[in-house]
């Protein structure tokens, strides 16, 4: 299983990127996004489960978007109102047969 994530870069605040992460050996039935920010835990952006179950941080909601195209196995987290707290190295996760895999993560820094 391999992922790769893309999408990331430098922003003003108040502007929008998406992110994308290809999936290969693996559906994108239970898939999420995390991030990373300096000298802190990561932590839970939004995930996707099952049916379409979908879960976002406090942080994020009503900013954030996650969606899946099946057919491509790309998952997409499209990010609006960025501000510089959510400057952080973002990963995609995928859930296959109960192992979690990661990407190598993609870096988004905000600029205020």
């Amino acid at each position: 299983v391999q992922l790769q994530a893309s999408g990331g870069g430098l922003v003003q605040a108040g502007g929008s990127l998406r992110l994308s992460c290809a999936v290969s050996g693996a559906s994108v039935t239970d898939v999420g996004w995390y991030r990373q920010a300096p000298g802190k835990e990561r932590e839970s952006v939004a995930r996707m489960v099952g049916g379409g179950i979908i879960n976002y941080a406090d942080s994020v909601k009503g900013r954030f978007t996650i969606s899946r195209d099946i057919r491509k196995r790309t998952v997409y987290l499209q990010m609006n109102s960025l501000n510089p707290e959510d400057t952080a190295v973002y990963y995609c996760s995928v859930r296959y047969r109960t192992v979690d895999y990661w990407g190598q993560g993609t870096l988004v820094t905000v600029s205020s």
